[in-house]
């Protein structure tokens, strides 16, 4: 039996009393839970609106279509991340244009941008990857040169920031995840902040069918039944209430976890880039001798501890296979394992985690 589970969330506060009131309200689906948790996101992101919506993988694919992103166009991303990232390009009709990462950050690599840019490429989806932010001092500097809409992918790293600034606010589009194992969770969901009011009620628009608010069923143009209820907001402001507190219980799991593992030579941690703060939803480690992952997660899961691989690189799937080179992505996709990082995580089960992995390598590394 799994004695510690890879990530579970922290329920705390608020609620059950928020969304038992919006159970006893009958407003479930629209009402005033939902107005309440975008403005308490907005507020917290340094810009000024955000708008909820049914996913993380929603928030990336509206942005994208609410910047213009069309058929035939092409949209550069890490080739390390989660497939939604590269999915939601596909879904248009536009072209992933993959680029290796960075071996310390995990995040895309800037100085591999600018060789994949041609005529085509409209978009850059840089993603903050694990909780580590991306290098958008860099990315920004490519996007104005080239006048490229620029989407950030922060779903996994709620709070980081980058030289002082929240992820989400240093772009078009700034796109979070609440589904069950992220630092604020409702289940499913997620949100887009901006700073361009032009383009949330686009976003607006999309999400709703282009429903028309002046008359009844008509729809304007083809959008999407991306809404999201008023039930799970109640939840998520409930959560985000404590938002200051998880990432303190994050930080905090992170430094426990490398105070353990930081005199073993035989693993990479995760990074803290002077420039950045690292939020670390899960916290990473590498194997550097190859062909031990595996076996490691198998002994971890022995001993109770549930662990999962880094996510595979984007080249090696069956639909964005290619014969070119990724040799950072493919070297941290397959030595990369996620340890144990939920908020209900205690210091003894750190302790124990490290004290497994260390007994590991002793033996096969």
């Amino acid at each position: 039996m799994t004695k510690i589970p890879l990530s579970e969330p922290l329920f705390c506060g608020n609620e059950l009393k928020y969304t038992t009131d919006c159970i006893k309200s009958t407003w479930v689906s629209s009402g005033k839970y939902i107005d309440k948790f975008e403005k308490s996101f907005a507020t917290f992101c340094n810009t000024s609106q955000a708008c909820a919506v049914s996913s993380g993988t929603s928030a990336l694919h509206i942005s994208a279509l609410a910047l213009g992103i069309k058929s035939g166009d092409e949209v550069i991303i890490p080739d390390l991340t989660y497939i939604s990232t590269a999915n939601i390009v596909s879904y248009i009709g536009a072209k992933p244009i993959l680029v290796d990462v960075d071996r310390k950050t995990w995040t895309i690599d800037v100085t591999k941008i600018e060789e994949k840019i041609t005529k085509k490429t409209k978009a850059i989806i840089p993603v903050h990857l694990y909780g580590h932010p991306a290098d958008m001092g860099g990315v920004r500097s490519i996007s104005r040169r080239y006048k490229l809409k620029i989407i950030e992918d922060a779903c996994e790293s709620l709070g980081a920031l980058f030289r002082g600034k929240k992820v989400g606010s240093l772009s078009d589009a700034g796109c979070f995840s609440f589904s069950g194992n992220k630092i604020v969770t409702t289940g499913e969901g997620g949100m887009i902040v901006s700073n361009n009011s032009s383009f949330i009620n686009k976003v607006e628009a999309i999400k709703s069918n282009y429903n028309d608010v002046r008359y009844h069923f008509f729809h304007s143009d083809i959008g999407h039944p991306f809404r999201y209820s008023n039930l799970s907001a109640a939840l998520g402001l409930a959560q985000f209430e404590n938002i200051n507190k998880f990432i303190k219980i994050k930080i905090k799991n992170a430094e426990t976890y490398s105070s353990y593992l930081d005199n073993l030579e035989s693993i990479q941690l995760p990074a803290q880039a002077s420039w950045a703060k690292n939020t670390y939803w899960l916290y990473g480690i590498i194997l550097k001798k190859p062909n031990l992952r595996g076996k490691m997660m198998d002994y971890l899961l022995e001993n109770g501890i549930q662990t999962r691989p880094f996510f595979t690189a984007m080249h090696n799937l069956p639909m964005y296979k290619t014969k070119e080179k990724f040799l950072n992505s493919e070297y941290l996709s397959k030595n990369g394992i996620c340890l144990p990082s939920g908020l209900t995580l205690k210091q003894k089960d750190i302790e124990y985690v490290c004290s497994r992995i260390e007994k590991f390598l002793k033996k096969y590394a």
